[in-house]
């Protein structure tokens, strides 16, 4: 009894070492992994860190009378640059603005000008800026010889570490680990069932499980990797990333989607009949996804419609839990929805392709 017992584990450390060395060898699939998500990062990383904004959404929270006044003298000028929105909820429009549904909140507190904005968007968070200061300025100088002028107080929403890299960093490690997680798997089952290397491990003393458990075992270290070089570029002075006070609960996170999207790759891999068919239906599902979820374009400051059709993509929920424990500074509870809708994609996909997991090619 005890001898099998005891070859199940030198059983799953060997293929798992076999596993590792193969993937090391395999310099398409470490370029792929590795290098070309971080020169996405570096590229992205780059072009972010001056984008642009066309035109400012504001919320006047209570009356507004200098806002009111600059209206009213320029209606079309100020159309062309700014929306306005009328609420009573300090609260809920300041939440607003951190989602990025809007850009700034401003208030009136006897003759100064209290503006609050979000610093995700640099440049929009300047057009904010110059766009009160200019009103600011407007109306000292319409009110000349006062002795009391207006004030302008600007501040943002988010934690004073908040940069843009914050937001670009998250969305390309998930694609990372989409790509990874969904071409690794269907890829390998096909290559495997190709060369009849799934019949050979069906006939060799190592059970099922174990095979399975070296795949996904080497899936998840290569995820932690990847979350270890992506960090450490994003966190270089270039980029400034700073992370919140609970970026650790990103490791579970990433350990979840790497799951999800394992089980995806499982399917495609499961139904696919070459690793050209394969790699086809990997590119169908994840390229867009990429632009979907929220990886590519952050939600945040992506069009309604769009982050509607996010919430039928589990890139969405890979993205926003990091994001939420790396970036928001949320705490760590906020990715647990992410963490319970991942893992519950994973084991639904991971059944089905069970039902149509085949040992060999028809």
């Amino acid at each position: 009894m005890t001898g099998p017992l005891l070859g199940r584990p030198l059983a799953l450390r060997s293929l798992s070492r076999a596993m590792f060395v193969g993937f090391v060898r395999d310099r398409a699939a470490l370029v792929f992994s590795i290098l070309i998500p971080v020169l996405f990062l570096v590229l992205f990383g780059s072009i972010y860190k001056s984008t642009s904004a066309a035109k400012i959404s504001v919320i006047e929270v209570g009356r507004v009378a200098l806002l009111d006044q600059a209206q009213a003298a320029a209606p079309a000028q100020l159309g062309r640059i700014m929306t306005v929105a009328h609420s009573t909820d300090l609260a809920a429009s300041l939440d607003a603005v951190r989602k990025g549904t809007d850009d700034a909140v401003v208030q009136q507190r006897g003759r100064t000008l209290v503006v609050r904005y979000s610093i995700a968007d640099q440049t929009t968070a300047g057009i904010v800026q110059a766009v009160f200061s200019s009103i600011v300025q407007q109306a000292d100088a319409a009110a000349a010889g006062r002795t009391d002028g207006y004030q302008l107080a600007t501040s943002q929403v988010e934690d004073k570490s908040l940069q843009p890299i914050q937001y670009i960093a998250p969305g390309l490690l998930g694609w990372a680990i989409a790509s990874g997680g969904a071409f690794g798997a269907a890829i390998t089952l096909v290559g495997w069932r190709q060369t009849k290397l799934l019949r050979r491990l069906r006939l060799a003393p190592v059970s099922v499980g174990s095979v399975v458990l070296a795949r996904v075992g080497l899936s998840l270290v290569l995820a932690l990797v990847q979350l270890a070089v992506f960090l450490a570029i994003a966190t270089l002075p270039y980029f400034g990333l700073r992370l919140s006070a609970d970026w650790w609960m990103a490791i579970p996170v990433v350990l979840c989607g790497t799951l999800a999207f394992m089980s995806i790759g499982l399917l495609v891999g499961s139904v696919s009949t070459s690793q050209q068919a394969a790699t086809a239906i990997a590119n169908v599902i994840i390229l867009p996804m990429a632009f979907l979820g929220g990886a590519f374009v952050p939600l945040d400051f992506a069009p309604a419609w769009l982050r509607d059709v996010s919430y039928a993509m589990p890139l969405r929920y890979l993205v926003t839990g990091m994001q939420n424990v790396m970036a928001r500074g949320e705490g760590a509870a906020s990715a647990l929805p992410a963490i319970g809708i991942l893992l519950g994609l994973a084991a639904v996909l991971t059944l089905v392709s069970v039902r149509a997991f085949r040992w060999d090619a028809v």
